[in-house]
């Protein structure tokens, strides 16, 4: 099955990965709606994640957002995996890569990838709500895990992350059905390919190609060339290694 995808790949002109929680697990984030997920822990602070996770809890509980964002969101110790990498290499090979994911660690930009729309936004982004300055994740974890405000003019920061109640961004979405829309090849890997509307961004592809992995089975299973149930690691890396570079 392996180098069927890969023949495939080598006459791909444009690959799309899209990527969702799974794809991070190996890195030791946890997701969300897994048994052992985020979604699955008892209140924090008398609320459930997803309230937490909210505009309006924002806005009118800043601190306690920001006490469940510093220590159940951010992993500033989380280096890209293997999977991440074997991506990041097949686009170092030449290939025209793009990645479509739905995670917010960055990861996909630490191991080398290029080309990321990230559709709900980036815990390495921040900026200020007043004044509109960015500030870097390294710079926000400086102000000692409270809530952060800008050095400048002391309006509170935010990370540029899609919260509850927010819509995703018009160009992250426009960008991502062009991009597989425009595809040869796609891989939806690490995704239950539930979360909406991210996961009806697969419907625009036109391609040659379709290929999930992911661990358990999905809705799209059936409209896959290919579904492989295993590591993404794994499987990733042992795809872009029989890639000519």
């Amino acid at each position: 099955m392996y180098e069927i995808i890969r023949e495939k790949l080598k006459k791909s002109k444009k690959i799309v990965f899209f990527t969702g929680a799974g794809m991070s697990t190996e890195s030791g984030i946890p997701d969300f709606r897994s048994a052992g997920g985020l979604y699955s822990e008892n209140e924090f602070s008398g609320y459930a994640p997803e309230q937490i996770l909210s505009w309006s809890f924002f806005k009118k509980q800043t601190d306690t957002f920001y006490k469940y964002y510093f220590s159940k969101i951010i992993h500033k110790d989380a280096k890209p995996n293997a999977g991440h990498l074997a991506i990041a290499s097949i686009e170092a090979k030449g290939y025209e890569v793009t990645v479509v994911t739905q995670n917010i660690d960055g990861l996909h930009t630490k191991a080398g990838s290029e080309k990321v729309i990230e559709l709900h936004g980036s815990v390495l982004k921040n900026h200020c709500m007043e004044c509109g300055r960015k500030y870097t994740l390294v710079k926000i974890l400086e102000k000692s895990g409270g809530v952060p405000y800008c050095d400048y003019c002391r309006g509170l920061l935010r990370p540029d992350v899609t919260l509850y109640e927010e819509a995703l961004e018009m160009d992250s979405l426009v960008s991502a059905v062009s991009r597989i829309s425009e595809a040869d090849s796609l891989f939806a890997i690490g995704s239950s390919l539930t979360v909406q509307p991210a996961a009806g961004l697969l419907d625009y592809f036109k391609g040659d190609m379709f290929v999930i992995i992911n661990r358990e089975s999905t809705y799209y299973d059936r409209k896959a060339d290919f579904v492989i149930n295993n590591s993404c690691g794994e499987v990733l890396t042992d795809i872009a290694g029989g890639l000519n570079g």
